[in-house]
């Protein structure tokens, strides 16, 4: 798998801030200037946007992220999502990504075989 320019950019800036004491602080402070300043270039944040840097390295915390809801109301389906749609195969899915691990609460155990 190929990390795309931003993941990139993202790996950079969490592992500056996690060796970094002074960066993280400027992170937080001022997110686009500390980035800004790391990489040496300007960042482009969409219009009416802001850019927000929490520390969540809190080991004993567990953090969820709750992204902002979806429009729905302009979605609009393309060519083959109609023809899936008007064939009845379209499967959708919304797939959620959290920012954290849940450890198992106890040892892993293995199930027993099924019966078959």
């Amino acid at each position: 798998m190929e990390f795309t320019q931003e993941q990139k950019m993202y790996g950079e800036i969490v592992q500056k801030a996690w060796e970094d004491a002074q960066f993280m602080s400027e992170l937080m402070a001022s997110p686009v200037a500390a980035i800004e300043k790391l990489t040496g270039q300007k960042l482009n944040l969409p219009e009416g946007k802001t850019l927000v840097v929490r520390d969540q390295t809190d080991q004993s915390t567990v953090y969820i992220n709750l992204p902002a809801k979806p429009n729905t109301e302009d979605l609009e389906l393309n060519e083959e999502q109609l023809e899936a749609v008007a064939g009845g195969t379209l499967t959708t899915a919304i797939i959620v990504s959290l920012p954290f691990h849940i450890p198992p609460t106890s040892p892993t155990t293995s199930l027993p075989p099924a019966n078959d």
